[in-house]
């Protein structure tokens, strides 16, 4: 006998920029499911107190970093090397 999940799915529309699709599938491995990583956004986006980096990748924590400095400083050049190396 088949093993049924208890968890059930809704299937959603929704319409984003084709841009930022394309930029969350190049963030994607491709071993990931696009619905579970959404999904997981949500989750944490409803719960505020469970905030954790720990849903985070350490390139998703560097890349957001990147947008905290001015394209001109040391700290954006620093943090830009940083992904880089996290990138190979």
């Amino acid at each position: 006998m088949k093993r049924r999940s208890k968890t059930h799915f809704k299937a959603i529309h929704i319409s984003v920029p084709i841009r930022v699709l394309d930029e969350f599938d190049n963030k994607l491995n491709y071993n990931q499911s696009r619905s579970a990583k959404i999904a997981l956004l949500m989750k944490e986006y409803a719960s505020p107190e469970n905030n954790s980096l720990a849903l985070y990748t350490v390139e998703e924590i560097v890349e957001h970093l990147q947008y905290e400095f001015h394209v001109d400083s040391p700290e954006y050049t620093l943090v830009k090397s940083l992904l880089q190396i996290l990138s190979k």
